[in-house]
């Protein structure tokens, strides 16, 4: 007989439904304040309380934006989660054009893993949201595919590991903030961060979606699971490619495999048989598993957090999965009800 675990924090407290924060910083596309707040505002009209940012998206540009919507709701009413690892500073010779050309921010980045330099990411977050406390804190690309360390990023991890690691779980246990994990795109440095520290949640980026799953499923999920862990999913539409964007995840400027095409292609076709919305299908599945207790589409119009909100709200026949997981096209084992949670 198994013995359930106790309902962790994020178990009990992040909602099913949050918004990401790259869009709004204008990674992929200029967006105005006007925008942004909109957007901002139809995601609470819509009942969303979770709110993901960091001080990489837009080199403070998101923080800013979501400050200024968010100081004026009743701090109690919601969620937020930034990041840390990535200290942000002015100066006239800045490469901010070349990260994110259309947030015009002045800001350089520096790479700070230790417990001073979270702290002081901390620090400057808030000031930024104009906020008193952050709930949850990842550390933000401490992993492989960040072509910003050039290759260091075990040098990093074992500055994190003396340094970050345990100043989080301190200001954790001191209730200064409710959580702290990684957000990272790859599976190594949570697999790591599990066998060193105590972390509570994790933002799992670009490693659980219809495209790309395999890993995440047998390998990643059974450690979190056997630590009573919690999963942030992100990154869903694989930054927009299932939804019909052009690139796949972060990269623009990398092309996308073709075995990636050909396998969207397939997943139209039955959606379209099946009557079904990719989108809403993409973001289903990514909450069917029962480690994962949240999803943070992004987006950057008030539609389109119509959209992922309405999405989990739609009957989806049993009759798609099972044609996916024939076609194999999905893992014959992944979760497609929300039954296992």
């Amino acid at each position: 007989m198994t013995t359930l675990q106790p309902r962790t924090w994020a178990q009990q407290h992040i909602p099913e439904i949050g918004l990401g924060g790259v869009a709004i910083g204008n990674e992929f596309e200029y967006v105005t304040d006007e925008e942004a707040q909109a957007t901002l505002e139809a995601a609470w009209q819509a009942g969303v309380r979770y709110y993901d940012v960091s001080p990489w998206y837009g080199l403070g540009l998101a923080e800013r934006r979501y400050g200024m919507f968010l100081h004026n709701q009743k701090r109690e009413d919601y969620i937020i989660s930034s990041k840390v690892g990535k200290l942000l500073k002015a100066g006239k010779n800045n490469k901010g054009d070349e990260y994110y050309p259309y947030a015009h921010s002045p800001n350089n980045v520096i790479f700070d893993y230790t417990a001073d330099g979270i702290k002081r990411s901390i620090e400057d977050s808030l000031q930024r949201l104009g906020i008193a406390n952050i709930d949850i804190i990842y550390i933000h690309d401490l992993s492989p595919d960040n072509k910003l360390l050039e290759g260091k990023w075990l040098e990093q991890f074992a500055i994190a590991e003396k340094g970050a690691f345990p100043a989080l779980s301190q200001l954790r246990d001191e209730g200064i903030i409710k959580a702290w994990g990684l957000g990272v795109n790859s599976p190594e440095p949570i697999l790591k961060t599990m066998e060193v520290a105590d972390p509570n949640v994790f933002l799992l980026a670009s490693q659980y979606s219809l495209i790309d799953h395999a890993y995440a499923l047998h390998h990643v999920f059974p450690e979190v699971r056997k630590r009573n862990l919690s999963l942030v999913m992100g990154s869903n539409f694989n930054a927009g490619f299932l939804s019909g964007g052009g690139r796949y995840n972060y990269d623009p400027k990398k092309p996308v495999l073709q075995a990636y095409l050909d396998k969207r292609d397939k997943l139209h076709t039955i959606a379209a048989a099946h009557q079904v919305d990719l989108r809403t299908a993409s973001l289903q599945f990514a909450l069917f598993p029962e480690v994962a207790v949240s999803a943070i589409p992004g987006a950057h119009t008030p539609a389109q957090v119509q959209q992922n909100v309405a999405s989990l709200k739609v009957d989806i026949p049993d009759a798609f999965w099972q044609e996916l997981k024939e076609q194999k096209l999905i893992e014959a084992d992944a979760p497609v009800t929300a039954n296992g949670k």
